[in-house]
């Protein structure tokens, strides 16, 4: 029977443990969003997970929407991504960058010209980003040009292959919680009439198109995928999210690819929310069709993670606000230590408070 605390093998990668750092925006980059040393000591300090899977990084300026938030598109950003990578590698570690697009959750502050944010349709989101004044709703977007859509797969790539050149494991697509992935993907923000939008099909076109260049450049089995079939965060939603998820997790597993990270529930939310949408049944299609294996996340603590991956209903255990709080969480999991407590309102205040200076666990 496996077990939380043994290694795994994603494909060829092997993983000390079945503990995931998941994916945690912190807002700490610098103005040209480049990691800083800040970044480095923070990563390193949590590099006993078995795998850590990096803060949410545009793949271009088009692609941010949110204060201090990292990016993979210039030489700089680059350059900083290589240290966290080399100290966390040298620390026995393992990571995964996660390569982010926001799409229309994004305010014409961060876009180049201060253009309005592109979407799949000039839709409005009803929702708010950060911007240097405060809380903003988000701008109006405007609909992408079908022939937009091929230069959006391409910086896909490209952030892909700066991330092998930064020196990560394997990388991950962002394709949950109401971002560009996500709002192609459903029909509430996808109203197009060209060959991305109607049928699901359709929908599924551009997100697959990534996929597919993704691994071009990583093999399959060192890409993975976040998804989040039952939220409705950043006002994201679908008619039919049971079909629709349950046609992408099969395409997405017959690519191999070498996980699928189900958001479970509400992000941030409820674990029950939207049970019509049977993650149960998402996993099992994902499996059946060749994926290599399944990161579950949302509200896990240590006796639900242990029972997840001893029942085999997920092969490895997302945490997030535990692991901001808590560097050492793999032996607290595993020794049944007590848990330092998250200060939430240092998660996105930048520097070093909150960030890099909770305490690993003494007898």
């Amino acid at each position: 029977m496996a077990t939380l605390y043994e290694s795994f093998q994603i494909g060829d990668l092997v993983v000390p443990n079945r503990i995931v750092m998941a994916p945690l925006t912190r807002s700490r980059a610098n103005e040209q969003c480049e990691p800083t040393d800040l970044a480095v000591t923070y990563y390193t300090q949590r590099a006993t997970a078995g795998l850590i899977i990096s803060e949410a990084s545009q793949i271009s300026q088009q692609g941010q929407g949110y204060i201090c938030t990292p990016g993979i598109y210039t030489e700089g950003q680059v350059k900083g991504w290589r240290r966290v990578t080399d100290a966390v590698h040298a620390a026995g570690g393992r990571m995964c960058l996660q390569l982010w697009h926001v799409g229309r959750i994004s305010h014409t502050h961060f876009q180049p010209h201060q253009a309005p944010p592109v979407a799949p349709s000039a839709i409005r989101a009803q929702a708010k980003v950060f911007i240097p004044s405060g809380f903003e709703d988000c701008s109006m977007p405007r609909a992408l040009e079908t022939a937009e859509i091929a230069e959006l797969v391409k910086s896909y790539a490209q952030a892909a292959q700066n991330a092998k050149q930064a020196g990560f494991d394997m990388i991950e697509l962002h394709g949950a919680n109401g971002y560009l992935i996500d709002q192609f993907l459903r029909d509430q923000s996808n109203q197009r009439t060209d060959a991305f939008g109607g049928s699901i099909e359709n929908r599924m076109r551009f997100p697959l198109q990534v996929v597919d260049a993704l691994c071009q450049v990583y093999p399959s089995h060192r890409v993975g995928i976040r998804l989040s079939p039952a939220a409705t965060v950043h006002d994201a939603d679908d008619s039919d999210p049971l079909t629709l998820f349950s046609e992408l997790v099969r395409q997405l597993g017959q690519r191999r690819l070498g996980y699928l990270h189900l958001v479970e529930g509400q992000t941030l939310g409820p674990r029950d929310w939207r049970p019509a949408v049977d993650l149960g049944r998402l996993k099992k299609i994902f499996r059946a069709s060749g994926g290599l294996s399944v990161i579950a996340n949302n509200g896990y603590d240590r006796q639900m993670a242990e029972r997840a991956v001893e029942d085999g209903s997920a092969d490895m255990i997302a945490f997030g606000v535990p692991f901001i709080a808590n560097p050492d969480l793999v032996a607290r999991l595993q020794h049944g230590y007590p848990l330092n407590q998250a200060d939430s309102s240092t998660f996105y205040k930048g520097g070093a408070k909150g960030y890099t200076d909770y305490p690993f666990y003494a007898a």
